[in-house]
């Protein structure tokens, strides 16, 4: 059998000691390679040219060009699968969220943070598997004007929103064309803690409804999208006729925390056919037996499509499992939401 082909990898970072510590992590991982390394931007473009790499990993602040300029000439000239690996100072946190909004398709914390070394073999290596698997587009203005305020939701609805890889700007992508009046709207992104507080914010900043990271016992409402912490689960509850969610930690679930399954099989329980689930891009599998709870409960349930996913996974273990009743296009989803109906009865 022919042997197969390792993913490449050259490593962007000015710090030697950060260089080696994510070259030895990603060592023991036989269908991954290491081709080289480089301390800047300068160097990296010219041992991009030479060694060809599959996937970039990329440091935020760095010597001579910052990350951020490099990666927007890179998507621009090379585009090219990029993790960025970055700090998590409160201005590295927002940088890294708008690199994902050039085109980044992972973002990480560095070692030293909330990931030991030995955690960060494992993370690494399965942000560099989704890199490689996921379609590099450079990214578009947008051009699409909001969504019209559109009377078919009850104020009882709840919309749940999963993601992985490419999630970041799928989301945001589909809550910009939301009109204020939305039902409440609760979100799982994986995304490491701290990041995931500068993606709310950056969210609200550029969305209709308001948009926080969640905390425990935030109550849900019409107009407002609470979003999973890093490292956490989120769960939807339902006290007499309000909503608001459990922030709470345990085991991982799909080797995730916070996950898609855990929060849409809670928003199946609690909402039952008032709900919407919605299932973006992202690598793996998660989400997909939730939806399908969802479902069963009555709920409406949407999967994006291939051709506009930039990990087509997840969606995909969704759409066989028999879980998604409709399958749109993400410049679809957004309508496809507004326009959902409250089915008649619960499917069997």
């Amino acid at each position: 059998m022919p042997a197969v082909r390792k993913i490449r990898v050259l490593i962007v970072d000015d710090s030697a000691i950060v260089r080696k510590i994510l070259t030895e992590a990603l060592a023991g991982h036989p269908d991954l390679e290491v081709v080289g390394s480089a301390p800047d931007p300068y160097v990296a473009r010219d041992k991009i040219l030479a060694l060809r790499p599959d996937v970039l990993t990329l440091d935020i602040e760095m010597p001579r060009m910052d990350g951020l300029t490099f990666l927007k000439k890179l998507m621009h000239f090379h585009p090219m699968p990029c993790v960025i690996i970055s700090s998590l100072t409160q201005p590295s946190c927002r940088i890294a969220v708008e690199a994902l909004e050039l085109g980044a398709v992972e973002v990480l914390a560095k070692p030293g943070g909330p990931y030991s070394v030995g955690e960060l073999r494992n993370t690494l290596a399965a942000k560099i598997r989704a890199a490689a698997a996921s379609r590099v587009r450079r990214p578009q203005p947008a051009t699409e004007q909001p969504a019209r305020e559109m009377p078919s939701l009850s104020g009882d609805t709840v919309i749940a929103i999963g993601a992985s890889t490419g999630g970041t700007e799928a989301i945001a992508a589909v809550l910009t064309k939301l009109p204020a009046s939305t039902p409440g709207i609760v979100i799982a992104q994986h995304i490491p803690p701290q990041f995931s507080r500068a993606f709310a914010n950056r969210l609200n900043d550029i969305c209709a409804i308001e948009v926080k990271e969640a905390e425990d016992g935030d109550v849900l409402r019409p107009g407002r999208a609470l979003v999973a912490p890093g490292d956490f689960h989120m769960l939807l509850r339902r006290t007499g006729g309000r909503y608001s969610v459990n922030v709470k930690t345990g085991p991982r679930v799909c080797y995730q925390r916070p996950s898609v399954d855990v929060l849409f099989s809670s928003v199946a329980e609690a909402a039952g056919n008032r709900a919407i689930g919605v299932l973006l891009t992202g690598m793996g599998a998660d989400g997909a037996q939730g939806l399908l709870k969802m479902r069963n409960a009555g709920a409406r349930t949407i999967a994006q499509d291939e051709a506009t996913c930039v990990v087509f996974g997840m969606p995909r273990e969704a759409i066989a499992a028999g879980a998604a009743e409709q399958i749109l296009a993400l410049p679809a989803v957004a309508n496809g939401i507004l326009t959902a109906r409250r089915p008649v009865a619960v499917l069997t």
